[in-house]
């Protein structure tokens, strides 16, 4: 019997193991997965060892070893952490732990990651879910979790983790000026359970606080409304460039015609002028906290 990457028990060390799949059609995700599966192979073959002999010493099956090897499943950094120490490879396989980090996350999330981290300025609107920049990790896994069809849970656990890290945002120098709106319903949903909003309404008081983002709410109760097709979102950039996506609108692809920004960055700045104010969005929140 092995173990999997999940920690699960599996009898026939021949299955196919759960794991992270590569997407055939993120090339550059792909060719990054494919040379580190070369590196074990080439260090596993050089330490004398068979593929399933090397697999039972690390604790995974033989199936999965070869799929790692063959750049098809992307490898965990316990994987990575316990063959340097099987094959001897001095920190080398460790070290691509790093390559890998970005690699697991979906290519779309990747090229958003990019964009916010270019970001000086981030305009954004929501009205289903929070943003996922606002959102804590348990709200995101249990967003994820209610994914209808269902995803595994490694992947709710693959999107959580992507989602988690672009939240780094918060941390930059000098930090990038953010502003959310956010729709009063998306404070009310009992996502996950009442426990879980609580933890969410704080996370956002406390995101509040900072002197680079606003959050506004606008009221289920407001008799005009520019933001009724749906979420938006606006990038702007150091070189004054921009980027922007509106829900069902150009495709709902990003776009960075300046007349297509332009009626994007308009229906922003009203429902900006529509919502409650940062200082009364706050107190909203409270509010909503207290009713919770």
């Amino acid at each position: 019997m092995t173990v999997d990457e999940t920690g699960t028990a599996q009898g026939d060390a021949g299955a196919d193991e759960p794991g992270w799949d590569v997407d055939p059609d993120d090339e550059s995700g792909a060719a990054m997965a494919a040379t580190v599966g070369r590196q074990i192979k080439a260090w596993r073959e050089a330490a004398g060892m068979r593929a399933g002999e090397f697999g039972a010493a690390i604790g995974y099956g033989e199936d999965l070893v070869y799929k790692v090897e063959g750049g098809r499943r992307i490898p965990r950094p316990e994987f990575l952490d316990r063959a340097d120490e099987v094959l001897g490879a001095g920190g080398k396989l460790a070290l691509m732990k790093r390559e890998l980090a970005e690699v697991r996350y979906p290519k779309k999330v990747r090229e958003l990651a990019k964009l916010e981290a270019r970001a000086v300025e981030l305009l954004a609107y929501g009205c289903h879910n929070l943003h996922g920049l606002l959102q804590t990790e348990e709200y995101a896994r249990a967003l994820f979790g209610m994914r209808r069809p269902a995803f595994s849970l490694d992947e709710v656990e693959r999107l959580v983790a992507a989602r988690v890290a672009r939240q780094s945002i918060f941390d930059r120098s000098p930090a990038p000026e953010l502003s959310f709106v956010q729709e009063e319903v998306t404070l009310r949903r009992h996502l996950g359970g009442r426990m879980l909003l609580r933890r969410q309404l704080e996370h956002l008081l406390t995101l509040g606080q900072l002197r680079n983002v606003e959050i506004q709410i606008m009221p289920t109760g407001r008799d005009d409304h520019a933001g009724m097709g749906g979420e938006m979102q606006v990038l702007k950039f150091g070189d004054g460039s921009a980027v922007g996506r509106s829900e069902g609108d150009f495709g709902s692809r990003p776009v960075a015609d300046p007349k297509h920004l332009r009626i994007i960055e308009l229906r922003c700045g009203i429902i900006r002028a529509q919502a409650l104010t940062p200082r009364e969005s706050l107190a909203f929140i409270e509010q909503a906290l207290g009713e919770t």
